[in-house]
């Protein structure tokens, strides 16, 4: 078979190739074995492995049973002793260190930044999204998380693992909708839990980093009764509880602690001296003695007199109170004469350090019950879990400026045209008074420092007596009954699940806009003195809001089978079967605006998503062992959604084994996905897209400059960054994305202790749901000042107040999803293990998985294509953390008696400042480097990063066993990545052990 690449992407694979010859040498494959597969057992996807008892099982991807695992598809294999080994103290860690999870995975730690889908985790195999990634549980869908990644995507939450009592997952890579049907594109988790555990089992661990911080700890206990082969039965019950704690900016080193980026200096000339360096992004910062410009985003309110009709400025900014505790900053004469609208003294605040937080408080505990029985010619089995999974993390201060995202025109006190200006009257009258404020029924406002000279007051600044708060709480119900057997040459299968998943948020110290108004027309908020106003008020001001939650997934499948005939390499099997589920989504807008657009908060998003749906299904499998040598497996699935769309999936496989040492495999395939419910019916989703400022026209730059030359605030709004609010609006009339999916790979084995295995990947994606392009229409808006340009709506913000007359920036873009686009992809994966006996009781196991990214493209419906691989593309869709060529890790065990050591490292290549979706992005061209006055301070490529851990355990007793984990074993800090808003100046997705540093656990095991 041959493969053609284009001459550019071949020069880059054989370049990366040559690069990691050796970290391919060993890497990380599901054990190699060549027997034939197993005859006549039959299954439905929800059978797995009898775990205790070895003998034939049914792998990922297939309904029949196997004596290997080595199908015609890739397989990556984690059994709980790898994870164990590796330190990882769940399997949601262990699923995201995955070498072929890429792009716009979910971490824990993205929740801490404001995710859309805060206190969730997900996969995203080939960094095609989560959402083309499908994740089951034995073999069976699970209910979708009832928040949308990114607002958009539905997916499973990973946080909702039962760890304890899970034997293995199975990664299948590759496509898996002739078998599961949708969202199976990218390819399959499968989560398998133990059919049998016999006696107690309990661990107790706890962890803390080097530094004090980012502690952890975990407690687990499972009690197992009965025998299958003697007694026929085994019942299991198992609990667990997890905690960690907060980790905050201020509490790590230089940058990640600050807004001050001077330190951060690009390297110039052949020796290396210091050149240019990053900007002072503190509050009224002064950067080389020069002040900055004048920041509104301090805890310190700043007033500014205007005349009665609110239109004419009559002097400048000027400190209410001081600065509240803040840092004083005194403008020399020259700044003081260039920036006309500050005052003389100004506040700093290093916001990062000040609220940053890194890592939000996550809580975790559930409960399992498991019941497995042999009844005649058939097993019973049946399991019930509860999962609770609780995450929060603390914002900024309260925000009341004008400019914050509400999605809404600001009330005026005067006239339309300064309907976005927050302004403090002259008056305040009761609550409830419903005619004009005036010197007749009103008096002078006490916050007002101009009130007795009948002028106004605009006013600035942040909320001091609150801080914005956001918490999850997440309640998962699971249960499964399956039935399988056989009557005759005839096998059966029928299973059942139905899970619900339960969320409520809470949000707290976020400013609900009316009652901001009440309590300035009224007084009784104390602008002045902050503290001093009441509890009554500071509780209306920022009212807690609550927000219920939930998805449900119902679903009923059975199969039969049997060997039909025998071929020269075993029997013909045949499957059939057929499939009904329910699911549905219940996630109702937590900041509508229905009762007007004074009655929600800012800043909370409005996204929001209902639908149900039923699917009916049909499938059937074929596996046909031709040869001793050769086996051909064909399987299909039709699918029929209530809600109008259908699809049949084919897929076709074979495997040629010409020598015992060596395996040819490959598979065709297609599939889809369906619309999410919040792409087919969302409620308007505003997500918050940055942007170096360099991205910005110059001559758009050059309309908002500092008496010094340098570009002021109002341009940015997202620290240092160009920061936009894109919102899309739900589509009920979209069509499934379709996929077709190819894979090509051997498997080597040329001693039994040695495997090696190579698999090619192509993804395409076609009708690929989107939103329209928002990148075009905010450029052609600089450009033209067109508000409307190919299905996008362009909201321009409030006039910059110190250039009125300048070109507004953008505050938001809305349009819809649409079927529009090509997503291709392609690459290699490469895997070995080896097991070397040193000695009678020395033992050395060698795995490595990598994983290189050839390509990662988006083909646009007038032709234009947008490359990502290797870049921070697409930008937008992964919040800026990229997508690395290379993945890999290396774990290595050293058995020694009752002695075990393992090191694993975890490596991730670097990637180019550069995304196409950005305007006038080309991939390779730095175009997002982070800018000092548009002149670099970083590198063009964020560097690699890799990281080793640490973990020993002695089995000091028969029953008892003491394990030792040190992770991040070099202290390795994560490359600087100032482009991505994932976080803070590092990207989380790569370098999430990185920012937490060097940390160490103990814990100890029990097993009665």
């Amino acid at each position: 078979m041959n493969i053609t690449i284009p001459s550019v992407r071949k020069a880059r694979l054989l370049a990366g190739v040559a690069t990691a010859a050796t970290f391919l040498s060993l890497a990380a494959t599901p054990a190699f074995a060549q027997q034939a597969p197993g005859a006549g057992d039959t299954a439905t996807p929800a059978d797995h492995a009898a775990d205790s008892g070895g003998g034939d099982i049914v792998v990922t991807g297939t309904l029949f049973r196997r004596t290997d695992t080595e199908t015609p598809s890739p397989i990556t294999v984690l059994t709980a002793d790898d994870i164990g080994k590796r330190g990882i103290t769940t399997v949601q860690g262990a699923i995201q260190t995955l070498s072929a999870n890429n792009g716009p995975a979910l971490v824990n730690s993205a929740t801490a930044n404001g995710a859309f889908a805060g206190g969730a985790s997900a996969i995203s195999l080939r960094g095609l999204t989560t959402s083309s990634t499908l994740v089951l549980f034995d073999g069976l869908r699970a209910a979708y998380y009832p928040l949308a990644d990114d607002g958009v995507r539905n997916f499973v939450d990973l946080n909702t693992i039962p760890d304890e009592i899970v034997e293995r997952v199975e990664v299948l890579k590759d496509g898996a909708s002739s078998t599961y049907g949708a969202d199976a594109v990218a390819g399959v988790v499968n989560v398998i839990t133990k059919k049998e555990i016999k006696g107690l089992h309990a661990t107790a661990e706890a962890g803390i980093s080097q530094r004090g911080d980012a502690a952890n700890h975990r407690l687990s206990a499972t009690f197992g009764y009965g025998d299958l082969s003697e007694q026929g039965y085994n019942v299991y019950v198992s609990g667990h509880y997890l905690n960690s704690a907060a980790l905050y900016n201020k509490d790590r080193g230089y940058p990640y602690n600050t807004d001050d980026l001077t330190g951060l200096c690009s390297r110039t000339g052949t020796t290396g001296q210091l050149g240019v360096c990053g900007p002072n992004n503190i509050e009224n910062g002064a950067t080389n003695g020069v002040f900055n410009g004048l920041s509104s985003r301090t805890t310190a309110f700043m007033v500014r007199p205007f005349d009665a009709t609110n239109t004419t400025p009559l002097g400048r900014y000027q400190l209410l109170n001081g600065c509240q505790g803040l840092t004083p900053y005194t403008l020399s004469d020259s700044d003081y004469a260039g920036n006309p609208t500050a005052p003389r003294t100004v506040c700093q605040q290093d916001v990062t350090h000040d609220y940053g937080q890194i890592e939000p408080k996550m809580q975790r505990w559930g409960a399992s019950a498991h019941l497995t029985a042999n009844i005649g010619n058939a097993q019973l089995t049946g399991e019930f879990n509860y999962e609770r999974s609780e995450s929060s993390y603390t914002g900024l201060a309260s925000i009341i400026r004008a400019a914050a995202p509400a999605g809404i025109d600001f009330p005026a006190y005067t006239t339309a045209a300064n309907a976005t200006i927050l302004t403090l009257p002259v008056y305040i009258c009761p609550r409830g008074t419903t005619v004009a404020c005036t010197a007749t029924n009103g008096t002078l406002n006490p916050n007002n420092p101009f009130a007795a000279q009948g002028q106004l007051a605009r006013i600035t600044g942040r909320l001091p007596t609150s801080t914005e708060f956001n918490s999850s709480q997440s309640d998962v119900f699971r249960a499964a009954l399956g039935l399988h057997g056989n009557f005759g040459d005839w096998n059966y299968a029928i299973d059942g699940t139905a899970m619900i998943s339960k969320l409520t948020t809470v949000a707290k110290g976020y400013v609900y806009i009316q009652h901001l108004l009440d309590e300035i027309a009224d007084g009784s908020y104390n602008f002045v003195n902050p503290q001093q106003t009441s509890q009554a008020a500071l509780d209306y001001l920022t009212p807690t809001q609550i927000n219920h939650q939930n998805s449900h997934l119902y679903q009923v499948q059975g199969s039969i089978s049997r060997d039909f005939f025998q071929l020269p390499g075993g029997p013909l099997q045949v499957a059939v079967g057929g499939a009904f589920r329910h699911e549905s989504l219940y996630d109702p807008s937590g900041n509508p605006d229905y009762n007007g657009p004074t009655e929600r908060y800012f800043r909370l998003n409005a996204f929001g998503a209902t639908g149900k749906r039923e699917v009916e299904s049909a499938y059937f499998e074929i596996n046909a062992p031709v040869l001793d040598m050769l086996e051909i497996n064909g399987s299909g699935r039709y699918d029929h959604y209530s809600s109008g769309q259908s699809n049949f999936s084919p897929k076709i496989g074979a495997k040629f084994t010409p020598i015992k040492q060596l395996a040819i495999r490959g598979t065709f395939s297609k599939g889809f996905r369906i619309p999410s419910f919040a792409e087919a019916g969302a409620l308007p989703t505003t997500g918050y897209v940055t942007a170096p400022l360099s991205s910005l026209p110059p001559d758009y730059i050059a309309q908002h400059l500092t008496a010094g030359g340098l570009p002021n605030l109002y341009i940015t709004q997202c620290l240092t960054n160009v920061c936009v609010g894109e919102t899309t609006v739900g589509n009920p009339n979209l069509k499934p994305e379709k996929s077709r999916n190819f894979t090509a790979g051997a498997v080597f084995q040329p001693v039994h202790n040695i495997s090696f295995t190579v698999d090619y990947y192509n993804i395409e994606k076609t009708n690929a749901i989107t939103s329209v392009d928002f990148g075009s229409a905010i450029a052609n808006y600089y450009a033209t000042g067109q508000t409307s340009f190919n299905g996008v709506t362009i909201t321009p913000d409030e006039p910059d107040p110190d250039h009125p007359n300048a070109t507004r920036r953008v505050a938001f873009a809305q349009g819809s999803f649409i079927n529009a686009n090509k997503i291709n992809t392609s690459g290699l994966d490469f895997g070995a293990r080896g097991t070397f006996n040193l000695g009678s009781k020395v033992k050395l196991t060698s795995n490595i998985e990598a994983t290189y990214i050839i390509n990662l493209d988006t083909t646009f419906p007038n032709g234009t294509v947008q490359h990502y691989a290797g870049t921070l593309g697409n930008f937008n869709l992964t919040s800026g953390t990229g997508t690395q060529r290379w993945r890999g890790n290396w774990q290595n065990t050293l058995d020694v008696g009752p002695w075990s050591l393992t090191a694993t490292a975890y490596y991730t290549s670097g990637y180019n400042y550069s995304a196409e979706d950005q305007p006038g992005g080309v991939a390779g061209d730095c175009g997002l480097v982070p800018t000092n006055a548009g002149v670099p301070y970083q590198p063009c490529n964020v560097k690699s990063f890799i990281s080793v851990d640490m973990h020993g355990q002695v089995k000091v007793a028969d029953r008892f066993t003491l394990y030792a984990d040190v992770m991040n074993v070099a202290d390795r800090k994560p490359p600087i990545d100032g482009a991505t808003y994932g976080a803070y100046l590092y990207n989380p997705v790569v370098g999430e052990s990185g920012i937490i540093g060097r940390a160490f656990r103990v814990g100890a095991k029990v097993d009665l």
